[in-house]
């Protein structure tokens, strides 16, 4: 299957970003001898303790002690029967010997009032637990390592009696022997995976590697899906201040900031395993935040999390979700070092909300499990530095004996049920049953836009049919191979045919995968197609319907184009690549565009056409990326670091009849910005410069958008070559707070909506011969008079699809075509 390919600003963040920034504890070693300050005797059975913690010992027989631990305070209490108690300050996280002389004292009994606590007494112990998490995060450890055993399982939920009758069905019949109806909604297991694997962590450099040594798959075969499953993509730390879930920020129970958040309750003490605890329960102060509702329970001793079950309640603005639960059991594997041993998820998705009451006509939805067991864990005790060398956190390192089911009997760190071992013989056999490749075959379609038959892919279907002011009524069809056919050679080709200029389009051509570890692919292809030049890679593709349907301009600014171009793409390492390539192009204008020339201020020269021949070199870099691949194509899954890109371009003046000498380049940095309870924001900022003397479909060509939808990455109220440049340089800034204010409005609470505010700008120049080279036409500009900004409030999450923007332009408000407010639309379906 394939897969689809400001200072304000600062200062509001600062204090979040400096809030959240990670505290390695160290351990504090205190030793010294413990004296009677008359006398200058040793001091034998003194207690000891550091204050405010449960941290303690005593002196031995010549009145020696030693204190090792990662729970330290900064003070010391020191206490013996007829003796006047001190207190002694202690410099955290390092060794020191402090020798103390007590006073003997005349001990007098005083009066003993019982009084209320002041304060919620959750609060005295949630203060201990946030005053000892740099302790308990495993992260305190010089290194670790572990063996973690993953499984995850998705059920189809709400399977009614009904459901399992209708015709659609039948051939499917022997699945639904497998349904469980012991829960709230009857299931049926449809998937599973398992995944054995060994996990290495290193503080200084920091750096974590996992080796994949076991993975089994129902239903999907894809090394990179593998990966995915494997513990490092999965793990969620309670001890963050922000949980990111479905890609949202949730506040953790145990956050510094948590009473901003949370009501917390002191409901219980026990004994959990062998330490006492104290359970806490906590549930959102406000319905709709980004909180949890469950319980926890804390060691008495070293305040560390023992065990937390938590879920997010029915009322959080968060779509598609109607329920989702964790539970985590964390163990004590060697003196004051806590880690997790055992991680149980739970979501129950659904496009509809389930009411909670019978419905023979309920929607199916889905279980997702996830069930973890770490165990083997060594501690402080690092690798050599070779072990750590190399970018790659996630390695194959497949023991041949995985692939046997005897390997998962011995290895699994639980046994599977009755029914999920029959999940795997379920889905295999499923794969034979055509019918059930038919639907696969349309789901694939509409993710893809291309329908499988066989060794083809015909599509993409949304390409069929659109117009436009120079082609009208155009028609499309086209093909390419598919992974049936090969998974190394992908061949594609269309054609197209205008009704209004009476012409022909094509295209040819395919890439070939000659290496997968490391990633390296070639290609050629050639075109004559019409183009839009000056569009963003965010928009619509030109003989998309939905370009044509949703314009506010017709669509005359075209460009006819002969394209050749080669490329080979080397990929380093996960997250950082090369493109090197060679392009010959002919350009046609089209449509309202024409390419005039003065020479020696004589008449002006109608030209034909423009030629480049060009060798290019683009580089991309994204630390720590995620993706998940297909064939040839792959989905990328973010990174938390900024991702470059460079594209540098050297054109040949004289060589295949290249019409100009020149060099571009163009630098791109963006990011995605997590800021908890803030929301996340995103900024791009773009720079360019060009050296040679060019027209103006080779210059700078700022991104418009003519459409009514909305585009991310371009400028909504600009036009389509309104602005050319040869240097430029812009900026995107867009902040989503996720409901923080509406989820405090009682009427946005229940309708989930959520904000968005948005700057763009851009400034530039344009060089006098740049203009003397080509004439820019009546609707062409520079940015010579100041620049260009545009800003932008909007609403997202209407009916969990949409997202409407109330753009203003605020500069150049007299230019043709153009307006000071524009409302623009995007369909944009997010959990």
């Amino acid at each position: 299957m394939r897969l689809p390919t400001g200072i304000a600003r600062i200062a509001l963040g600062l204090p979040l970003m400096l809030l959240m920034l990670s505290v390695h504890a160290q351990s504090t070693r205190v030793s010294g001898r413990i004296t009677d300050a008359n006398t200058g005797e040793p001091l034998p059975f003194v207690n000891i303790s550091f204050i405010d913690s449960r941290i303690g010992t005593t002196s031995d027989i010549d009145g020696k002690y030693s204190i090792d631990t990662y729970y330290a305070t900064d003070s010391l209490r020191v206490s013996f029967v007829g003796y006047t108690p001190r207190s002694v300050a202690v410099r955290k996280d390092r060794a020191q010997v402090i020798d103390i002389a007590l006073q003997p004292s005349n001990v007098q009994l005083a009066e003993v009032v019982i009084r209320p606590p002041d304060e919620n007494p959750a609060f005295a112990i949630l203060r201990r637990v946030v005053q000892h998490k740099p302790a308990n995060n495993r992260e305190k450890l010089s290194a670790y390592e572990y063996q973690a055993y993953n499984k995850i399982e998705f059920d189809l939920n709400n399977i009614t009696e009904e459901f399992t009758q209708k015709k659609l069905f039948k051939p499917f019949a022997f699945i639904f022997d497998n349904i469980d109806s012991t829960g709230a909604k009857p299931y049926l297991p449809i998937f599973m995976t398992e995944t054995l694997s060994e996990v290495y962590y290193r503080q200084k450099p920091k750096t974590q590697r996992e080796l994949i040594n076991g993975t089994k798959v129902s239903g999907i075969e894809n090394e990179s899906v593998s990966q995915f499953m494997g513990d490092m993509y999965q793990n969620i730390n309670i001890y963050d201040n922000f949980l990111v879930i479905f890609g949202r920020n949730f506040v953790s129970p145990i956050a510094d900031g948590g009473k901003g958040f949370y009501d917390y309750y002191l409901t219980d003490s026990a004994y959990v395993g062998k330490y006492w605890c104290y359970k806490l329960e906590f549930k959102p102060k406000r319905p709709q935040e980004l909180a949890f509702a469950g319980e926890m329970w804390i060691n008495d001793t070293t305040y560390a999390v023992r065990r937390i079950e938590a879920g997010i309640p029915a009322g959080a603005n968060l779509n598609f979700v109607q329920g989702f639960w964790v539970r985590q059991e964390y163990d004590q594997v060697q003196n004051e070092v806590w880690m997790l041993t055992r991680d149980e998820l739970v979501a129950d998705l659904n496009v509809i909300r389930d009411t909670g009451k019978p419905n023979k006509n309920a929607v199916q939805g889905f279980y997702g499990r996830r069930t973890a067991s770490y165990r083997e864990f060594v501690v402080n005790r690092p690798r050599e530095e070779a072990f750590y060398a190399g970018a790659e956190e996630v390695l194959m390192a497949l023991d041949p004996a995985s692939e046997q089911e005897a390997y998962w009997e011995q290895n699994r760190h639980m046994a599977l049920s009755e029914k999920e071992a029959k999940i795997y013989h379920m889905v295999d056999t499923m794969k034979t049953i055509p019918r059930f490749r038919t639907y696969i075959d349309i789901v694939q379609t509409v993710v893809t836009g291309y329908y499988p038959m066989g060794d083809i892919e015909l599509g993409p279907y949304f390409t069929t049919y659109s117009f436009n002011a120079v082609e009208g009524s155009r028609f499309r069809i086209g093909a390419r191979t598919s992974s049936q056919w090969s998974k190394r050679v992908e061949l594609e080709g269309y054609t197209a045919y205008g009704t209004k200029d009476e012409e022909f389009k094509f295209g040819l051509g395919g890439k070939f995968m000659v290496s997968r570890s490391p990633r390296v692919i070639a290609g050629a292809y050639f075109k004559r197609d019409i183009e839009q030049l000056g569009q963003s890679v965010g928009a619509f593709r030109e003989d998309n319907i939905l370009s044509s349907l949703f314009r506010r301009l017709p669509n005359n600014k075209l460009t006819l184009v002969d394209d050749y171009y080669t490329f080979l793409e080397r990929e380093w390492f996960t997250g950082f690549s090369n493109t090197i390539g060679f392009r010959h192009r002919t350009m046609f204008p089209r449509g309202s565009l024409s390419y005039i020339s003065y020479s020696d201020a004589q008449e002006p020269e109608i030209i034909n056409s423009i030629t480049t021949t060009e060798v290019f070199l683009n580089t991309y870099f994204a630390y720590k990326e995620k993706y998940v691949s297909g064939d040839f194509s792959r989905v990328s899954l973010g990174t938390p670091f900024p991702v470059l890109q460079v594209h540098l371009v050297h054109g040949f003046k004289g060589v295949l009849d290249g019409d100009y000498d020149y060099t571009k380049m163009i630098v791109r940095v963006q990011q995605r910005i997590q800021l908890g309870a803030l929301g996340f924001m995103r900024y791009t900022v773009t720079g360019g410069k060009v050296w040679g003397t060019l027209p103006y479909p080779l210059l700078l060509i700022n991104a418009g958008n003519e459409t009514f939808y909305y585009d991310d990455i371009a400028f909504n109220t600009m036009n389509f070559f309104e602005f050319i440049n040869d240097r430029s340089a812009t900026m995107f800034i867009e902040h989503h707070f996720d409901g923080l204010f509406f989820n405090r409005i009682p009427l946005f609470r229940r309708l989930k909506w959520r904000e968005v505010v948005g700057f763009k700008t851009a400034i530039g120049s344009l060089a006098p011969e740049q203009r003397e080279e080509m004439e820019l036409l009546p609707f062409m500009y520079d940015l010579s008079n100041g620049p260009y900004a545009e800003v932008s409030l909007g609403v997202e999450n209407i009916l969990k699809i949409l997202r409407v923007d109330a753009v203003r332009r605020l500069t150049y408000l007299d230019h043709p075509n153009t307006r000071a407010w524009a409302l623009r639309l995007k369909l944009n379906i997010t959990f």
